[in-house]
């Protein structure tokens, strides 16, 4: 498997909470963020999926916290698809600072949803596969 996708991202002062650490939902977005980045960069929009009548969705997200991040850190967040097969994908992520100590991993369990049916596709990689104009970004 190739490196994963990466982004950098600044942790911003009202990121924080009153111990001056990064709020814990904030992690979310950030892996959010990389998920988004990479379907950008794989060359695939928000309109195309609603196009194809499909969304991403989550269904489940574990963090692991593992150093603080404070106001100002810069961390590259990690995203990398698994695919086992099936209605399900799992996103595996980790948060890195700029020295290259890990600050928490995020992994995460999503599928394709049918906008129609509200159902799952059953398989999702296809979808990516079709849509992407870098399908390498997704493990492919």
């Amino acid at each position: 498997m190739s490196e994963p996708y990466s982004v950098r991202v600044t942790v911003r002062g009202y990121e924080t909470d009153v111990q001056g650490h990064l709020n814990q939902a904030v992690y979310i977005n950030y892996a959010e963020h990389a998920r988004w980045s990479l379907l950008q960069a794989a060359g695939i929009t928000q309109a195309q999926l609603v196009g194809r009548g499909v969304g991403p969705v989550a269904l489940e997200t574990t963090i692991r916290y593992k150093r603080e991040l404070l106001a100002g850190d810069e961390v590259d967040v990690t995203c990398a698809f698994d695919w086992s097969g099936g209605k399900t994908f799992r996103v595996l992520q980790s948060i890195v600072k700029a020295d290259g100590t890990q600050a928490a991993e995020v992994e995460a369990v999503g599928g394709l949803l049918d906008l129609r049916a509200r159902k799952l596709v059953t398989d999702p990689s296809e979808i990516f596969r079709e849509l992407a104009k870098e399908p390498e970004l997704f493990g492919f």
